[in-house]
């Protein structure tokens, strides 16, 4: 059998696609099970109302970057504060489905060396774009499986890819000052059905990563399915070692 592993990049574009173009599916179904009035366990204070809201409007921010494509992050706020500017409920559900068509169709159909505004580091614009909302809608479309009473599981090389992401693009974008640990301490993350290691050093200031072997005071082994989860803080049943916690919602 070929090993696979998660190139430094990610995965292909063309798998990030199908990527996006499948959570938005099963995120509408997911949230037309569990209505628009259920709560989201995952994110403190949402309804699936809410969660419609906002991953529509993530999705149509991104279209309006690619499909432009604009130079510079347009000013459109992403909240979910003001009624005023989203649909009532009867057709919630359907501007959502309408939005996510949109952005995947951009994607599709962007040159290869598309030039606009991205925000992670060491990818093309295509790639960042086709990745990040991979990732954006697969962690969301968990919060609408969770709150239809349902446990989300990922494709393996999808979720470790997205670990990479988190590890790889964001820790260095700042967001290592989101995990902590009072005393100091490393962390082996390793996934048990996929070729995929990295080891988290966490302190009082926040964390780095590093991909592959190298000694951890604790080891984390699961699926890449239960390591995605853990690091977007969607197992509520799972901990990291010790006193280190994830802060992100």
């Amino acid at each position: 059998m070929t090993e696979r592993t998660v190139p430094p990049s990610g995965v292909s574009t063309a798998s990030n696609l199908a990527a996006l173009e499948r959570e938005g599916r099963l995120l509408a179904e997911a949230a037309g099970r569990a209505g628009l009035d259920a709560d989201v366990p995952s994110c403190t204070g949402w309804k699936v109302r809410n969660l419609l809201r906002h991953t529509g409007g993530v999705h149509r921010w991104a279209t309006s970057i690619v499909a432009t494509p604009l130079a510079e992050r347009p000013d459109e706020p992403l909240d979910d504060t003001d009624d005023s500017r989203w649909p009532g409920d009867a057709s919630l559900l359907s501007w959502f489905v309408e939005g996510h068509a949109a952005l995947v169709a951009a994607l599709r159909n962007a040159p290869d060396d598309l030039d606009c505004y991205t925000f992670l580091p060491n990818m093309t614009p295509k790639v960042h774009w086709t990745r990040r909302q991979a990732h954006e809608t697969a962690v969301h479309r968990a919060d609408a499986a969770l709150a239809a009473g349902e446990s989300p599981v990922f494709d393996a090389e999808h979720a470790a890819d997205g670990v990479a992401e988190m590890l790889e693009a964001f820790f260095p974008r700042g967001y290592r000052k989101r995990l902590r640990s009072d005393t100091p301490r490393t962390v082996a993350l390793v996934a048990t059905d996929f070729d995929a290691r990295w080891v988290v050093e966490i302190g009082p200031e926040g964390a780095t990563a590093t991909r592959g072997a190298g000694n951890a005071d604790d080891v984390v082994s699961a699926t890449a399915s239960d390591l995605y989860l853990l690091l977007w803080n969607r197992r509520s049943d799972a901990a990291w070692p010790g006193s280190a916690k994830v802060t992100w919602s």
